[in-house]
């Protein structure tokens, strides 16, 4: 499997394609990596340095490797921050290239606009471009439960509103939506939930909430979703696998006391995942 991966790289830590890269390349997908910003660090510590990268470089780039021949070898397009309006339509070409040259590649989008604590953190005209004109044409997108509330206006809650909001959400496009960080009301106390629905029906999966936020967490989720499920044909197998790496990854950060995932120590967990979660279908 090939994956054209567009997204942020750092030098110190691991979130974008810092985070996603290696994770897949550990299960044996070969990665393309295509960075649309290179910062000494992630944006999260409130200084950084580093440039952006022009939406015209990072097309370059793209049309670089199209020059090599490769998109028809290209299985997927992943994509996560867009930090401008710019980058997306980058991205969109990218996609609309590859799938000329490969029709039966995906395009897999992270939507990243926020989340239920910090709300929206994301340029104003960000979760616009996202809504209208990125994820109708994506194939997976892996939004959390206030982004998917966010781009289907509605309010996600419970287990059934949650299903009718992934509902609207793939009305606009996508065939697959992985919803993360689901907190239904009446959830057992201290568990956190990632919720799957495409076409033969829909999966959730508990895990233990650890007090714990690592950046970059929710990048190795989209990244390992799209593949397990790209590779597998299972919304139910990817969604298990998922969980079990990304549970045992942020488990071992917060063992080890630091700030940063600890991605290269955690590698036998996407390597071989303990399915220690099982997913329960749910319609």
């Amino acid at each position: 499997m090939k994956i054209l991966s567009i997204q942020s790289a750092v030098a110190y830590g691991h979130v974008g394609n810092s985070a996603a890269v290696f994770p897949l390349q550990r299960i044996g997908v070969e990665v393309l990596p295509v960075y649309t910003v290179n910062f000494s660090n992630h944006t999260g510590y409130g200084a950084w340095r580093g440039p952006l990268i022009s939406p015209e470089d990072v097309h370059d780039v793209i049309l670089g490797i199209e020059e090599r021949g490769v998109l028809p070898e290209i299985d997927v397009v992943l994509s996560g921050y867009q930090g401008g309006v710019g980058i997306g339509d980058v991205i969109v070409d990218a996609v609309q290239r590859v799938k000329a040259a490969n029709p039966s590649a995906v395009y897999a989008c992270d939507p990243v606009m926020g989340n239920a604590k910090s709300g929206c953190f994301v340029a104003p005209e960000i979760p616009e471009l996202l809504r209208d004109r990125v994820v109708p044409v994506a194939d997976i997108i892996t939004p959390n439960q206030f982004e998917l509330g966010y781009l289907t206006g509605t309010e996600p809650g419970s287990l059934e509103s949650t299903l009718a909001s992934a509902d609207l959400a793939r009305a606009m496009g996508p065939s697959t939506v992985l919803v993360t960080s689901v907190e239904r009301p009446d959830r057992a106390p201290d568990t956190i939930e990632m919720l799957v629905v495409d076409d033969a029906g829909a999966w959730i999966v508990q895990t233990p909430l650890l007090p714990f936020k690592a950046n970059g967490s929710g990048d190795v989720t989209a990244a390992l979703f799209t593949a397990h499920y790209r590779s597998t044909g299972s919304a139910a197998t990817a969604l298990e696998r998922t969980v079990s790496s990304v549970f045992d990854l942020i488990e071992a950060t917060h063992r080890s006391g630091r700030r940063e995932l600890q991605l290269v120590e955690a590698q036998e967990a996407y390597a071989h995942p303990q399915l220690q979660f099982t997913a329960v279908q749910v319609r």
